[in-house]
């Protein structure tokens, strides 16, 4: 039998989007060697910087196809899946990438013998009324009786720099004289920084935390949509009104905006759906240890990150491009 030298192989699904690429980054910088499974592998060249020549390979999977899923995963040790969609779009729907999609990675990586971590969300529940949370939950149940040694994490909502959050409601507040808070801004966040659910993938990867469970990641400050609001306001230095819009409405204009093809809906019925949860770390997560702290990452507080690139949402003639006021 021939011994490799080289790194472990680890494949990324959705290694592009916003929490892949900091997974992806945090990855090599560990010295494993990543592949990237991507719909559209020419649009992630940037995920080649010059200091990590040959540790990254960029290659093209779809979650719908299952023959480019086993051959993206062939000779790898570990397999992370961080593929997830907000709304639905054309053959994009919940069910194809995140059930179909994801029991078809569970597969691979148990045919390939990899150990596989896979990024859920807080709120994933087989009962919700939300599709988007109940096929989060099938995902999870299927590759727990695919693979009982995966991790699972549960990220509450997360920020960094190509945030869909706050960066959202910034832009939009630039535009709009008034801001949308859903069901009253009532419901509870626990904001997670990117880079330590990229920490958490990356020793899942390393093999330190305890595998076969399902860990809920949460910043170090429970949030409620207002304040949450309040804090992006304060650091843009606007002062957009904050208007209550009943649940109601909302679903109402999720469900319009839904069937406007080609564009991008800023809020969707399903959304709405979620938005009646708080998005938190369960008291069962915390007192058995399934959480950040528990494996001994400190989690990073908002409002230390959010001001470095909020920033670019002041009004004109406050921000110089330079991080400073002018």
């Amino acid at each position: 039998m021939t011994v490799s030298n080289l790194p472990p192989l680890v494949t990324v699904f959705g290694g592009s989007g916003f929490v892949g690429r900091h997974v992806v980054r945090t990855l090599v910088r560990r010295g494993y060697r990543v592949r990237v499974a991507v719909r559209r592998p020419d649009l992630a060249g940037f995920l080649l910087p010059a200091g990590y020549v040959g540790q990254i390979a960029l290659v093209q999977a779809n979650l719908r196809y299952r023959q480019s899923i086993f051959r993206a995963v062939e000779g790898a040790s570990h397999v992370v899946n961080c593929v997830g969609i907000m709304f639905e779009s054309g053959r994009n729907t919940f069910d194809a990438v995140q059930d179909f999609g994801a029991r078809s990675i569970a597969e691979a990586a148990q045919a390939a013998g990899a150990k596989l971590t896979h990024i859920s969300a807080i709120g994933a529940d087989s009962n919700s009324p939300s599709s988007y949370a109940r096929t989060k939950a099938r995902a999870e149940a299927t590759i727990l009786s695919l693979l009982p040694d995966a991790v699972i994490l549960r990220p509450s909502i997360m920020f960094g720099h190509e945030d869909s959050f706050f960066n959202k409601f910034a832009a939009m507040a630039k535009v709009f004289p008034a801001l949308p808070l859903v069901g009253g801004g009532r419901t509870k966040f626990q904001p997670v920084y990117v880079e330590d659910v990229a920490e958490a993938v990356a020793r899942s990867v390393d093999g330190t935390i305890a595998p076969g469970k399902i860990y809920e990641l949460g910043g170090p400050e429970v949030m409620t949509f207002r304040e949450c609001l309040e804090t992006m306001l304060r650091i843009t230095n606007r002062s957009n009104a904050l208007v209550s819009l009943p649940f109601g409405i909302a679903s109402l204009i999720g469900s319009i905006a839904s069937l406007i093809p080609f564009v991008k809906p800023p809020i969707t019925s399903d959304q709405v759906k979620l938005l009646k949860v708080d998005n938190v770390v369960s008291e069962a997560a915390a007192k058995e240890g399934r959480t950040l702290q528990g494996m001994g990452i400190r989690p990073t507080l908002a409002t230390s990150i959010l001001p470095s690139y909020l920033v670019q949402y002041r009004p004109q003639g406050q921000y110089t491009g330079s991080g400073r006021a002018a």
